[in-house]
């Protein structure tokens, strides 16, 4: 009996074993893993009342540029529009930004600072450096460098492959109306031959009439 149970715990050990070597290549799995990892090292050091990571990333990118639009916003941050958009009414409403009609574009807005807001970005960042410092710390020092850049690296890539399909469908709507131009070329170029075969006609018509007619005048 006991062997069994031996035979089937080191089975289950060998399934879990052969999931973990799997998830230990997966990137999307391990990205997720640092990144809760480093969003509770930011909630230990920034406290319950802090602005949030997001936040915090709003509030820095505007006050590097002040007058940024959303979608300045979304170039700078990384975060989706629609999230941004909702993100930014929340902090609006608690006062920490402001929103303005943009002076060169009508049609957009912008965002500032409140002194609420720049107050909240104030207090944050000495605590944000720390929960960094903690998340590098977990690497080698001759490491944390590269690890940066890679993480750069994919944060810039990120938006080249939607860029890349609005690039597309513009030219799969070029290729669905070339048919439809051969067929109008096709129907152009059929309507003089109809009509020249369709003038064709009477003359053999009055023909055959001029020869039905002499018989008659004859008799």
């Amino acid at each position: 009996m006991s062997k069994l149970k031996a035979k089937a715990g080191a089975k289950k050990a060998g399934k879990a074993g052969h999931a973990g070597a799997a998830l230990d290549h997966s990137p999307s799995h391990l990205l997720h893993r640092a990144l809760q990892l480093a969003l509770d090292i930011y909630a230990e050091e920034t406290g319950p009342d802090a602005v949030t990571q997001r936040q915090y990333a709003v509030l820095s990118a505007v006050a590097a540029h002040e007058g940024l639009t959303q979608t300045d916003l979304v170039r700078a941050t990384g975060i989706d529009r629609s999230t941004l958009a909702d993100l930014v009414a929340r902090m609006i409403g608690k006062g920490l930004l402001a929103r303005q009609r943009s002076a060169s574009d009508a049609r957009a807005n912008t965002v500032s600072l409140t002194a609420q807001g720049r107050t909240a970005l104030d207090e944050a960042q000495p605590k944000v450096a720390a929960a960094d410092e903690r998340i590098l710390q977990l690497l080698p020092a001759r490491k944390r460098d590269a690890f940066l850049a890679v993480l750069r690296e994919i944060g810039q890539t990120e938006a080249e492959p939607e860029a890349a399909s609005a690039e597309a469908k513009p030219k799969k709507k070029k290729k669905d109306k070339a048919p439809k131009l051969e067929k109008v070329a096709k129907l152009k170029t059929d309507k003089p031959a109809k009509a020249a075969k369709a003038a064709a006609k009477p003359p053999e018509k009055k023909k055959k009439a001029k020869k039905l007619a002499e018989p008659i005048g004859a008799a």
